[in-house]
């Protein structure tokens, strides 16, 4: 879904979804009905010890002022406790690529996660740690408004308590949220980065089952998207570990095809298929006086008849436009990249000239990895 730019912050793009675009009103709405604020107009009144009068907070047009202040500010909260994130990141010297608050909250993009468990441990506290600051910060100045202030006491002490809670709901081991990286960050000490990931992505998906049966005893639609972010984010982490791992020490070059599985530009398409059953691959280098200047896969010609093939060249079908690496980029660097790009292959430049690498290259590398030479056991 769409984001839009807000503002910057520490060289951060600062990005509003328009998921929180049309949720905020909603909020606003729960948020002002006369239920949640007689509920934390007593919770505010203990805090400050300032009795607040339910006719003037439920007057007019004031639950709606209320509401909205507090939804605001409560991604105002949610922000800051990104930046919580972001600035441990930068610390290590991890750059930040945007922070983008939406409906379940806010989600600060790191170009990379770090593996030291110890680095990862400090970047997932920053978060609930400037939450729980925030909170104690609103917390005080409840005892610096003037007691007439009635509306500006609620929306304050309502943002103390939410804070306060996110800070807690975060810090539940369900990766991965803020406490299941903490989790994570915790097993990798004594285990492999990507065992301690998996471990802890079971985890995350058995909060997920949790969150998603109390969303429906609830009729919480809130609590089920969570539960879907939660399974769905955990899964692909765990996932993207693990090809790190079946990877790891690995260059696009020692993936990439031989040099000798090229055909032609000029060969016929009904000579492609012969060199694919012959061979037994399904993607080819295209080469044309020598130089590799596309890739043609078997999903290229699939749809010819035969008399197409016959008629139709190699060239006629090759894709051209596709990523280009360094021989010694690293394989998963330039796999993610290859996935970015939507691409089935890319172009690998060596000391030996221009060769190809292939979904099926990375695919049969991993699985030799895995049979062979895993770092970890799959």
């Amino acid at each position: 879904m769409r984001n839009f730019h807000i503002t910057t912050v520490w060289g951060i793009p600062i990005r509003v979804n328009v998921s929180l675009l049309i949720f905020l009103p909603v909020l606003a709405w729960i948020i002002g009905s006369g239920a949640q604020i007689s509920v934390y107009a007593g919770i505010v009144s203990a805090l400050s010890g300032v009795t607040l009068d339910l006719t003037v907070l439920t007057a007019g047009q004031t639950p709606w002022l209320i509401g909205t202040a507090a939804a605001v500010g409560l991604f105002a909260s949610v922000a800051l406790h990104e930046l919580g994130h972001a600035w441990a990141a930068m610390r290590y010297g991890l750059r930040v690529e945007s922070i983008t608050l939406w409906i379940l909250g806010g989600l600060a993009s790191l170009e990379s996660m770090p593996k030291e468990w110890n680095r990862e441990l400090v970047i997932a506290l920053a978060g609930p740690a400037v939450s729980i600051l925030t909170g104690l910060a609103c917390y005080a100045a409840l005892f610096a408004l003037p007691a007439g202030a009635q509306v500006t006491l609620f929306v304050v002490g309502w943002l103390a308590v939410t804070n306060l809670f996110l800070a807690v709901f975060n810090m539940l081991p369900a990766f991965p949220m803020d406490g299941g990286r903490v989790l994570r960050a915790l097993l990798a000490r004594k285990r492999p980065y990507a065992t301690a990931t998996r471990i802890a992505a079971r985890i995350g998906t058995g909060f997920a089952v949790l969150f998603a049966v109390v969303g429906v005893l609830s009729f919480s639609p809130l609590l089920l998207l969570l539960a879907l972010f939660v399974y769905g984010a955990a899964s692909s982490e765990s996932r993207t570990v693990a090809l790190a791992a079946l990877l790891e020490g690995l260059t696009v070059d020692d993936v990439a095809s031989p040099l000798d599985a090229t055909i032609e530009a000029s060969a016929s398409v009904e000579d492609l298929v012969d060199r694919m059953f012959a061979d037994r691959r399904t993607e080819f280098a295209v080469t044309r006086g020598g130089d590799v200047v596309g890739v043609v896969t078997v999903g290229d010609f699939r749809e010819l008849s035969k008399a197409e093939r016959e008629a139709d060249t190699v060239a006629d079908l090759m894709e051209t436009d596709l990523p280009r690496f360094a021989s010694e980029t690293a394989a998963f660097d330039a796999l993610v990249q290859l996935d970015t790009a939507r691409a089935t292959a890319a172009f690998v430049d060596g000391p030996e000239g221009t060769r190809v690498v292939s979904r099926e290259d990375f695919s049969s590398a991993m699985e030799m990895q895995r049979l062979v030479g895993s770092p970890e056991p799959f």
